[in-house]
């Protein structure tokens, strides 16, 4: 049985596979690949190990004539249509849980560097421009004793609640259901989506991208936010009103904010790239040696188990 790759990962990965007998077919591509590759690619698989930035719609799908199973390299699947696999019998899997707590650390990152503006320190000094320590040089804001409000308390979102607890930050949070594990540990209270945004002075986002989510932080809401709060997205570009969030951004409405994920991805807004007081990362979000080899690993377990008759470990239909 033939597996494709849409982009290189790790060895580990296709070592499973190879010790599965399974013939390998690893795009050579480094890059997104566009719709005609990605049909070139996985048209003859009987499984698909694929990125993020990889568009299975039902006309892609429908181009599937021997595929079982779509293992997604990720923990969202917004990329590719779940329920139209389904009807065509084919199984879809992500990667959970392997990389909440490298996506916390960059959480916590982008938060610590929009609060001590460590982007335009640095560039402050790289310019040649320090030139001794100064009482008023890069004033930031402190993490101790604020608010962190928490947008989606799933894994990732408890796990940059614990690290912000031990920062002595009193945490609140905005989720579907009752939460009491953060309730317990970090004596986190859950409050409406309004209140979090007018009440928080940092802000994490950490929601799967869906029709309920995709803008819902609006110009509406975005304008509850107090002059002074940090808000951080490493979930989903397309969760918030980016040209709006700019907007603040460049009238100092809000302090600072805190970007790994884009709503036009890769594309990046210019105007993004000129403000002091934004912080950028290129999706970075899970990028640990370990994180990525344990996320390579389940995608190849996934499609051992489907393509040898066995449940799949993480499946999403």
């Amino acid at each position: 049985m033939k597996i494709s790759i849409t982009r290189k990962i790790p060895e580990t990965a296709l070592q499973l596979l190879r010790e599965a007998d399974f013939e390998i077919n690893i795009s050579t591509i480094d890059r997104p690949l566009n719709s005609d590759e990605l049909i070139k690619c996985c048209k003859n698989a009987d499984g698909i190990i694929c990125l993020l930035t990889d568009k299975f719609d039902k006309d892609m799908i429908d181009k599937l004539t021997k595929c079982k199973v779509i293992a997604n390299y990720a923990v969202g699947f917004n990329n590719i249509d779940i329920e139209y696999a389904k009807e065509k019998n084919i199984i879809v899997t992500n990667t959970p849980d392997i990389l909440t707590e490298a996506t916390a650390d960059t959480a916590l990152l982008l938060m610590l560097s929009c609060a001590r503006r460590s982007f335009e320190a640095e560039k402050f000094l790289r310019d040649g421009k320090f030139n001794g320590w100064s009482p008023d040089l890069f004033l930031g804001m402190d993490l101790s004793g604020k608010i962190l409000g928490v947008i989606g308390a799933g894994k990732i979102g408890q796990a940059v609640a614990k690290r912000a607890y031990s920062f002595g930050m009193k945490i609140i949070y905005f989720s579907r259901g009752q939460k009491r594990e953060i309730e317990n540990k970090f004596k986190a209270k859950k409050v409406s989506l309004k209140k979090l945004l007018s009440s928080s002075d940092f802000v994490s986002i950490h929601l799967n991208l869906s029709e309920s989510t995709k803008n819902l932080l609006s110009k509406e809401n975005l304008n509850l936010l107090k002059k002074t709060a940090v808000v951080v997205n490493t979930a989903r570009g397309e969760i918030l009103d980016e040209d709006y969030l700019i907007k603040m951004l460049k009238s100092n409405k809000i302090f600072a904010a805190g970007f790994d994920v884009y709503r036009n991805e890769p594309k990046i807004n210019p105007e993004l790239k000129n403000l002091n007081n934004v912080v950028l990362l290129p999706h970075i979000g899970s990028a640990t040696f370990d994180t990525r080899n344990k996320m390579a690993e389940l995608a190849a377990k996934n499609v051992i188990n489907v393509l040898k008759g066995k449940k799949a470990l993480t499946p999403v239909n």
